[in-house]
């Protein structure tokens, strides 16, 4: 059997057919299949041939055929978070497990969601929590709302009220009102249609009157304050003694003083001591200036008289302590424009809360201080100063100068700063003098500047100036 190679081109693609010739068909046999040509010189083809030729084909392998090539540009593969996140492209002829994946990844971006929307609610600020149960609560409440009185608490839930244009009802109370503010007596919120109680409505407190309240007590005792001990005896028994043991004046049958004036040179101790007053008592310390009174509307100022003392009422046992009390209680005359009435009327208010206040109440005069009470004034102010060995405080206490309680706080503060200013540690008597004539220079300026302005408002008020 002899095997042949036969090659035949069909659309530009080569291949070879194997096949078998049976022996007894071919004329001429032939021991070797390669390398030996026909006899007679015969190639293949029956034709003659180069034997050469014949003998340098070798038998060739089978090769398969190539991959048709691809038409058009090659796609690139993106990468990044991007290309990672998103979801696969699902066409109608792939596959059940990319339709599985798929949902998958649905679920699992619904979860981070989830979780998501989770987390900003536990971390929203409080704030934020409570405008929101606020509103919640408003809505609940609903609007319009009416105003009544609470008569008689029956139980938790339930309550008799009482309107300003109607009888006395049986309803219930809400659950989210606060329950330990309700008492007899006090305004509450109505609902409109069932008259349930929704609110209470708090006391409106002016907020100029809040901030009087002094929360902190002063630092300042009676040990700080020297040589006003007859004012001390009088202050104890006139303000200390009737709210630390009222039943001493009940039982002798005598009534404590509704107020107490103190009144002096400036300087002399009269504000220091209601600050010793509101440290060594318990009471409720309202704190206000006189001219805090004097407002520009009219009515304002006998308002805010009213709702100082409701407030001392409401906190009592209070002490209502009014400094420079002179910018509204001048003497009375003919008031000739509308700022001075309302001045006036914001007097006749004060003294109308005050029940009256005549010369029969306390009066507690504040001198200048005599050579004892300077000397006490100083040895207080130099208590904790790192003094020189030169130092005599006897020349300033001998001193005819007029000295004040806060003349002599000025110069001990004075000398101290000088000598801080030149690096020492230590006073020395130099800088008590340069302390002294520079507060006593300071206070004859201001003494000047006083005079010439009380001598141009005589002047202005004679001849129509202003």
């Amino acid at each position: 059997m002899i095997l042949c190679f036969l090659e035949k081109k069909d659309n530009k693609k080569s291949f070879k057919t194997l096949f078998q010739i049976p022996h007894f068909l071919h004329p001429h046999t032939s021991k070797s299949i390669m390398g030996q040509g026909t006899p007679g010189g015969m190639n293949r083809q029956g034709m003659p041939g180069d034997r050469k030729n014949d003998g340098e084909k070798k038998e060739k392998k089978f090769e398969p055929a190539a991959p048709p090539a691809r038409v058009g540009r090659k796609q690139r593969k993106q990468k990044g978070p991007e290309a990672a996140a998103r979801l696969p492209t699902v066409t109608p002829h792939s596959k059940c497990r990319l339709r599985l994946l798929k949902l998958e990844r649905i679920k699992d971006y619904l979860l981070m969601e989830e979780e998501f929307v989770a987390n900003q609610e536990r971390l929203k600020p409080q704030e934020e929590k409570t405008e929101e149960d606020r509103s919640k609560v408003d809505d609940l409440r609903g609007s319009p709302m009416s105003v009544g009185n609470l008569e008689e608490l029956i139980d938790e839930n339930h309550a008799i009220v009482s309107s300003s244009v109607g009888p006395e009802y049986y309803v219930g109370i809400l659950s989210f009102v606060d329950k330990d503010q309700l008492e007899p007596g006090c305004a509450i919120l109505m609902h409109n249609k069932v008259l349930s109680v929704v609110g209470l409505l708090q006391d409106d407190v002016d907020p100029m009157v809040s901030v009087m309240k002094v929360e902190k007590a002063p630092l300042e005792s009676y040990a700080d304050i020297g040589g006003l001990d007859a004012q001390i005896q009088e202050i104890k028994e006139a303000v200390e003694l009737p709210l630390t043991h009222p039943e001493l004046y009940e039982d002798i049958g005598i009534k404590p003083p509704k107020g107490v004036i103190l009144y002096g040179e400036p300087g002399t101790g009269k504000t220091l001591l209601a600050k010793a007053v509101a440290n060594s008592t318990s009471a409720t310390f309202l704190r206000v200036v006189g001219s805090e009174l004097i407002q520009k509307y009219l009515g304002d100022g006998p308002k805010l008289v009213r709702e100082l003392f409701r407030v001392a009422d409401d906190l009592s046992p209070s002490i209502v302590f009014i400094d420079e009390i002179d910018a509204v209680g001048t003497k009375r005359y003919d008031a000739h424009s509308g700022g001075e009435r309302e001045i006036q009327r914001t007097m006749l208010e004060l003294l109308n809360q005050l029940d009256g206040f005549d010369s029969r109440d306390r009066k507690i005069e504040f001198p200048l201080p005599d050579i004892k009470t300077r000397r006490r004034i100083f040895q207080i102010h130099t208590s904790r100063m790192t003094l020189s060995d030169d130092v005599n405080l006897e020349e300033f206490v001998m001193t005819k100068d007029e000295f004040s309680g806060a003349d002599i706080k000025a110069i001990c503060t004075e000398a101290g700063l000088l000598a801080l200013r030149e690096r020492r540690m230590k006073v020395t008597h130099p800088d008590f003098k340069k302390a002294k004539d520079k507060v006593m220079f300071k206070k004859k300026e201001d003494f000047i500047y006083s005079w010439l302005e009380k001598l141009y408002d005589i002047h202005a008020c004679r001849y129509g100036r202003v």
